[in-house]
């Protein structure tokens, strides 16, 4: 038996992804990590908004933190750091940041994971390909932790 997690969702349309979202957001905890990767348009950016939108409890607005790249936002049990790293010219960049702090300490969605030199084990990675009909979501971990989605 393989060790970790593995899992593949096909998710036809935005309303799809942003279900999707919903879905996850009340079973992520402080220190878990989720690696967003795929090409530009993907989708990355509308399933991390709907996962900050629904554990945050409201519709506020929830930009892509490409020229930021790191928008943190606060919720009852803590904060939830999304960031992006398309524009990251130096890993040392991450650790002004504060993004290895936060991996310990909140929720941390990260796109363009590929610009960490050093990702946490127990990262969750969600890879996105687009299909004509819609997109196709690989989630896969080293750590079972994630079974607890049950997707």
């Amino acid at each position: 038996m393989q060790a970790g997690y593995h899992s593949e969702l096909f998710l036809p349309d935005e309303d799809a992804t942003t279900q999707f979202g919903a879905r996850i957001a009340p079973c992520l905890i402080p220190g878990d990590c989720i690696l967003l990767d795929g090409p530009i348009g993907s989708g990355k950016t509308h399933l991390a908004r709907a996962i900050i939108q629904t554990r945050i409890g409201t519709s506020e607005d929830v930009p892509s933190p490409t020229y930021t790249l790191v928008q943190v936002y606060e919720y009852d049990e803590g904060e939830i750091w999304h960031g992006d790293l398309y524009r990251l010219t130096n890993t040392f960049e991450i650790s002004e940041l504060g993004l290895e702090q936060a991996f310990e300490t909140a929720i941390t969605l990260v796109e363009w994971p590929d610009r960490l030199p050093d990702p946490p084990l127990s990262a969750l990675h969600i890879t996105f390909k687009q299909k004509d009909d819609g997109r196709l979501l690989q989630l896969a971990s080293d750590s079972d932790h994630w079974s607890k989605l049950n997707v």
